[in-house]
Protein backbone atom coordinates (compact mmCIF):
# COMPACT_ATOMS: atom_id res chain seq x y z
CA UNK A 1 0.00 0.00 0.00
CA UNK A 2 1.88 3.72 -0.87
CA UNK A 3 2.53 6.02 1.86
CA UNK A 4 -0.59 7.94 3.01
CA UNK A 5 0.30 11.94 2.94
CA UNK A 6 -1.34 14.03 4.80
CA UNK A 7 -4.38 16.49 3.33
CA UNK A 8 -3.29 19.95 3.30
CA UNK A 9 -3.99 22.47 6.03
CA UNK A 10 -6.24 24.59 4.10
CA UNK A 11 -8.18 21.18 3.30
CA UNK A 12 -10.37 21.39 6.14
CA UNK A 13 -11.64 25.30 4.70
CA UNK A 14 -11.64 23.99 1.58
CA UNK A 15 -13.97 20.74 2.07
CA UNK A 16 -16.33 22.97 3.72
CA UNK A 17 -16.53 25.21 1.02
CA UNK A 18 -17.43 22.21 -1.01
CA UNK A 19 -20.39 21.25 0.87
CA UNK A 20 -21.57 24.47 1.10
CA UNK A 21 -20.27 27.71 0.05
CA UNK A 22 -21.93 29.49 3.61
CA UNK A 23 -19.72 28.90 6.21
CA UNK A 24 -22.36 27.90 8.52
CA UNK A 25 -24.38 26.04 6.35
CA UNK A 26 -21.77 23.94 5.69
CA UNK A 27 -20.80 23.66 9.17
CA UNK A 28 -24.46 21.75 10.03
CA UNK A 29 -24.15 19.66 6.82
CA UNK A 30 -20.47 18.72 7.46
CA UNK A 31 -21.67 17.69 11.32
CA UNK A 32 -24.53 15.49 9.54
CA UNK A 33 -22.20 14.19 7.50
CA UNK A 34 -20.02 13.18 10.52
CA UNK A 35 -23.07 11.55 12.42
CA UNK A 36 -24.15 9.76 9.06
CA UNK A 37 -20.69 8.33 8.68
CA UNK A 38 -20.53 7.21 12.29
CA UNK A 39 -23.44 5.74 12.30
CA UNK A 40 -22.78 3.57 8.63
CA UNK A 41 -19.41 2.18 10.47
CA UNK A 42 -21.89 1.47 13.87
CA UNK A 43 -24.19 -0.01 11.29
CA UNK A 44 -20.93 -2.43 9.92
CA UNK A 45 -19.66 -3.16 13.22
CA UNK A 46 -16.63 -1.46 12.73
CA UNK A 47 -14.42 -1.18 15.73
CA UNK A 48 -13.27 2.24 15.65
CA UNK A 49 -16.60 4.32 13.86
CA UNK A 50 -15.29 7.78 14.69
CA UNK A 51 -11.52 7.23 13.33
CA UNK A 52 -12.71 5.47 10.37
CA UNK A 53 -15.04 8.76 9.68
CA UNK A 54 -11.61 10.70 10.31
CA UNK A 55 -10.43 8.82 7.72
CA UNK A 56 -13.15 9.15 5.43
CA UNK A 57 -13.12 12.53 5.85
CA UNK A 58 -9.05 12.62 5.44
CA UNK A 59 -9.16 10.71 2.14
CA UNK A 60 -11.50 12.98 0.50
CA UNK A 61 -9.50 16.01 1.23
CA UNK A 62 -6.51 14.99 0.04
CA UNK A 63 -8.69 14.56 -3.09
CA UNK A 64 -10.80 17.58 -2.93
CA UNK A 65 -8.12 19.76 -5.31
CA UNK A 66 -8.72 17.48 -8.07
CA UNK A 67 -11.98 16.15 -7.37
CA UNK A 68 -13.97 19.73 -7.15
CA UNK A 69 -13.61 20.27 -10.87
CA UNK A 70 -14.72 17.07 -12.01
CA UNK A 71 -17.11 15.97 -9.68
CA UNK A 72 -21.27 16.59 -10.27
CA UNK A 73 -23.33 15.67 -7.64
CA UNK A 74 -24.37 15.21 -4.41
CA UNK A 75 -21.01 15.75 -2.38
CA UNK A 76 -22.20 13.28 0.92
CA UNK A 77 -22.63 10.87 -1.83
CA UNK A 78 -19.12 10.49 -2.73
CA UNK A 79 -18.35 10.63 1.16
CA UNK A 80 -20.25 7.39 1.36
CA UNK A 81 -18.46 5.71 -1.40
CA UNK A 82 -15.16 6.32 0.59
CA UNK A 83 -17.19 4.90 3.70
CA UNK A 84 -18.40 1.97 1.54
CA UNK A 85 -14.69 1.59 0.78
CA UNK A 86 -12.91 1.75 4.18
CA UNK A 87 -15.61 -0.83 5.35
CA UNK A 88 -14.58 -2.91 2.70
CA UNK A 89 -11.07 -2.71 3.38
CA UNK A 90 -12.20 -3.32 7.95
CA UNK A 91 -13.97 -6.61 6.67
CA UNK A 92 -10.56 -7.58 4.72
CA UNK A 93 -8.63 -6.94 7.11
CA UNK A 94 -10.73 -8.69 9.97
CA UNK A 95 -10.57 -11.71 7.99
CA UNK A 96 -6.58 -11.75 8.12
CA UNK A 97 -7.20 -12.04 11.56
CA UNK A 98 -6.83 -14.53 14.00
CA UNK A 99 -10.13 -14.35 16.62
CA UNK A 100 -8.79 -14.46 19.88
CA UNK A 101 -12.62 -14.74 21.28
CA UNK A 102 -12.49 -18.31 22.61
CA UNK A 103 -9.20 -17.89 24.30
CA UNK A 104 -8.82 -17.34 28.04
CA UNK A 105 -7.13 -14.54 29.06
CA UNK A 106 -5.94 -14.22 32.73
CA UNK A 107 -6.79 -11.02 34.38
CA UNK A 108 -4.45 -9.29 36.51
CA UNK A 109 -5.85 -7.70 39.84
CA UNK A 110 -5.73 -4.06 38.00
CA UNK A 111 -4.53 -1.03 40.78
CA UNK A 112 -7.23 0.96 39.15
CA UNK A 113 -9.93 -0.94 40.68
CA UNK A 114 -8.37 -0.72 44.56
CA UNK A 115 -6.79 2.17 44.32
CA UNK A 116 -9.04 5.56 45.57
CA UNK A 117 -9.87 8.04 43.12
CA UNK A 118 -8.28 10.64 45.06
CA UNK A 119 -4.90 9.19 44.54
CA UNK A 120 -5.65 8.72 41.01
CA UNK A 121 -6.53 12.41 40.38
CA UNK A 122 -3.41 13.37 42.35
CA UNK A 123 -1.24 11.54 39.70
CA UNK A 124 -3.34 13.04 37.16
CA UNK A 125 -2.44 16.67 38.39
CA UNK A 126 1.16 15.85 38.74
CA UNK A 127 1.54 14.69 35.21
CA UNK A 128 -0.08 17.09 33.59
CA UNK A 129 1.65 19.59 35.14
CA UNK A 130 4.92 17.27 33.60
CA UNK A 131 3.73 17.81 30.78
CA UNK A 132 5.40 20.94 28.92
CA UNK A 133 3.03 24.00 28.58
CA UNK A 134 1.79 23.24 25.15
CA UNK A 135 1.16 19.58 25.11
CA UNK A 136 -0.82 19.94 28.32
CA UNK A 137 -2.97 23.03 26.65
CA UNK A 138 -3.54 20.52 23.67
CA UNK A 139 -4.61 17.46 25.34
CA UNK A 140 -6.90 19.75 27.94
CA UNK A 141 -8.55 21.56 25.11
CA UNK A 142 -8.80 18.15 23.09
CA UNK A 143 -10.84 16.82 25.63
CA UNK A 144 -12.94 19.99 26.91
CA UNK A 145 -15.62 19.42 24.75
CA UNK A 146 -18.41 17.02 24.80
CA UNK A 147 -20.95 15.34 22.31
CA UNK A 148 -21.98 17.38 19.04
CA UNK A 149 -19.53 20.21 20.16
CA UNK A 150 -16.42 18.41 19.92
CA UNK A 151 -16.48 17.62 16.61
CA UNK A 152 -16.35 21.19 15.37
CA UNK A 153 -13.85 22.20 17.83
CA UNK A 154 -11.70 19.35 17.15
CA UNK A 155 -11.52 20.31 13.41
CA UNK A 156 -11.23 23.91 14.61
CA UNK A 157 -7.63 22.25 16.34
CA UNK A 158 -6.78 21.04 13.99
CA UNK A 159 -7.42 23.82 11.27
CA UNK A 160 -5.24 25.78 13.77
CA UNK A 161 -2.56 23.94 13.89
CA UNK A 162 -2.47 22.92 9.85
CA UNK A 163 -3.07 19.09 10.58
CA UNK A 164 -5.21 16.74 9.35
CA UNK A 165 -7.92 15.93 12.07
CA UNK A 166 -6.51 11.82 11.67
CA UNK A 167 -2.78 13.52 12.36
CA UNK A 168 -4.30 15.64 15.91
CA UNK A 169 -5.79 11.86 16.54
CA UNK A 170 -2.41 10.47 16.52
CA UNK A 171 -0.86 13.65 18.49
CA UNK A 172 -3.50 13.49 21.53
CA UNK A 173 -2.84 9.52 21.67
CA UNK A 174 0.86 9.63 21.98
CA UNK A 175 0.07 12.44 24.74
CA UNK A 176 -2.08 10.50 26.47
CA UNK A 177 -0.10 7.14 26.49
CA UNK A 178 2.36 9.05 27.93
CA UNK A 179 -0.04 10.69 31.11
CA UNK A 180 -1.52 6.76 31.26
CA UNK A 181 2.35 5.71 32.02
CA UNK A 182 2.73 8.44 34.02
CA UNK A 183 0.12 8.13 36.26
CA UNK A 184 0.68 4.38 36.52
CA UNK A 185 4.06 4.52 37.80
CA UNK A 186 3.03 7.43 39.78
CA UNK A 187 0.60 5.26 41.43
CA UNK A 188 2.87 2.14 41.63
CA UNK A 189 5.13 4.51 44.18
CA UNK A 190 1.98 5.48 45.72
CA UNK A 191 1.30 1.75 46.96
CA UNK A 192 5.07 1.31 47.46
CA UNK A 193 4.82 4.38 50.26
CA UNK A 194 1.64 3.53 51.56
Amino acid sequence: MPPISAPPPEGFDELLRWLNENREQATEAYLDLRRGLVKIFIWNQCSDPEGLTDQVFDRVMRKLPSLRDVYEGNPRLYFYAVANNLIKEQRKLAKSQIPVDDIDIPIENSLVDEEPLEMRNECLEMCLQALDAEKRDLILSYYSKEKRDKFVHRAEMARRLGVSIGTLRVRMLRIRDKLEECIEHCLDEKMKNA
